[in-house]
């Protein structure tokens, strides 16, 4: 009867500990720890010259983008071909200053227009941000309008 009452014990408390770890996880919106801007972009360009997009990830304190993790961030353009179309953590220009654990990765890729028109940088950005407690994947597009003069 004893050993009945302990095992009986042990699975509550088992399952008090197992289904509560979730809960800790999700006090936590993935997405309020980090904004991303595309800041800089140009939205104006002369037919024949060279724009940029830029796509910056700005983590808040007490959280980082993995650099375990894949990044990856595929852009594309309507009336303008962008320089480079997969770019990973590594293309990042942003670098860790000495002493510092993780950088917030920022991207500048330059593009080519041909002929005037109302064009557009479209790009899809897969991450994972993380804390001390979660990891997690982020997703997230952008379409920007760039008017080709």
């Amino acid at each position: 009867m004893l050993r009945r009452q302990r095992l009986s014990s042990l699975a509550a408390l088992l399952a008090a500990v197992t289904c509560s770890a979730p809960v800790l996880a999700a006090d936590v919106d993935p997405a309020s720890l980090y904004e991303v801007s595309t800041e800089g972009t140009s939205t104006q360009v002369k037919a024949g010259e060279k724009g940029t997009f830029v796509l910056a990830i700005k983590t808040k304190a007490g959280a980082h983008v993995s650099d375990e993790a894949p990044l990856k961030l595929e852009v594309k353009g309507s009336q303008l071909t962008p320089a480079k179309e997969k770019l990973v953590l590594a293309d990042s220009v942003a670098k860790k200053a000495e002493g510092q654990a993780f950088a917030d990765p920022r991207f500048e890729v330059p593009f080519t227009t041909a002929a005037a028109g109302k064009g557009s940088v479209d790009a899809k950005l897969v991450f994972f941000i993380c804390t001390e407690k979660i990891c997690a994947r982020q997703q997230k597009t952008f379409s920007l309008p760039v008017e080709v003069l």
